[in-house]
């Protein structure tokens, strides 16, 4: 039988390329769409939701390669689509739990806490009061402090405090604050630097060094990819940090502080892998399909998936 996959994209680009091509090596039927263009129909077939490509019964599995920015509830529609899926026995990599959790910077931290994982200090708050006593406590202890959007990607809106300064006015970051502390890697001439450690299936699969111009190393940010090996230390942290928000697969962000002990920046669980494609062999879609298919899509649907 050949399966109907889709891919969840809002521009198929480089990365919907790379998936559609390797999903159709293992002869599925490939059809790509935006979560915009879905609906909750209850008077559409059995199921109640109408997907664009789907129209007669619902794919085998859904591959989320992106979801658009939006108003709250144009976001939470198209979540709720997610979750519709996987309670209709659809496999979707990576389901919308996993997103909520990683997508939310302060849940993150939670849940990395949680399970031990090391993580930099964090406060989350809608009181300025309490963001200003974190920023003190920081501060005053001699570390500086990053302010980041509590939903937010590529390294935009990142801004890093230090004693005397204040925290952003509250429309600036709107009405919540997350704060971190910074984690020094720039000191004794190794430049500014951290590691993206690729997941998947529970295996860390690839890694690089991001070097940046500044403190910030976000690719998008002018960050430069290096090739990094997957060193035990790297490997385990990754694979916990994705076990810990529940994702299929993700890019881990990992730092090394001036004492040389790794911590866990953050867990994407809608990450690019372009750069990263540039220093490794590994074919990232490939062995994201492979994973996708015989682990997610082959295990046995219930009827509750017809329609």
């Amino acid at each position: 039988m050949i399966l109907r996959i889709a891919i969840v994209t809002d521009d198929r680009g480089w990365h919907g390329v790379r998936l559609q091509r390797a999903l159709r090596a293992r002869r599925a039927d490939v059809r790509l769409f935006s979560l915009r263009d879905c609906r909750i129909d209850l008077t559409h077939g059995s199921h109640g939701l109408a997907l664009p490509g789907f129209e007669r019964r619902l794919p085998d599995g859904v591959f989320v390669r992106g979801i658009a920015g939006g108003t709250l509830e144009q976001i939470v529609l198209r979540l709720d689509v997610l979750h519709a899926l996987r309670e209709l026995d659809v496999a979707v990599y990576n389901d919308a739990r996993a997103i909520e959790r990683t997508v939310d910077k302060g849940m993150t931290s939670l849940l990395l806490d949680r399970v031990g994982l090391a993580t930099p200090p964090t406060c989350v708050t809608e009181s300025p009061a309490m963001a200003r006593a974190f920023l003190l406590r920081e501060t005053a202890a001699g570390h500086d402090v990053v302010v980041k959007p509590l939903f937010g990607a590529q390294g935009v809106g990142l801004r890093r405090l230090s004693a005397g300064n204040d925290i952003p006015d509250a429309s600036d970051c709107n009405g919540v604050w997350y704060l971190q502390r910074y984690v020094e890697t720039g000191a004794k001439g190794r430049g500014w630097h951290d590691w993206r450690v690729f997941v998947i299936g529970g295996s860390a699969v690839a890694a690089m060094v991001r070097r940046g111009t500044s403190w910030v190393n976000n690719v998008a940010q002018g960050g430069r990819c290096e090739p990094a090996a997957l060193d035990p230390d790297l490997a385990r942290l990754a694979v916990r940090a994705c076990a810990a928000v529940g994702a299929d697969y993700a890019g881990v962000d990992l730092i090394r502080d001036c004492d040389g002990g790794l911590q866990v920046l953050e867990v994407n669980s809608v990450p690019a892998w372009k750069g990263l494609q540039t220093v490794t062999r590994v074919d990232i879609a490939a062995c994201s399909v492979e994973d996708f298919l015989t682990r997610r899509v082959a295990k046995p649907r219930s009827a509750a998936s017809g329609g």
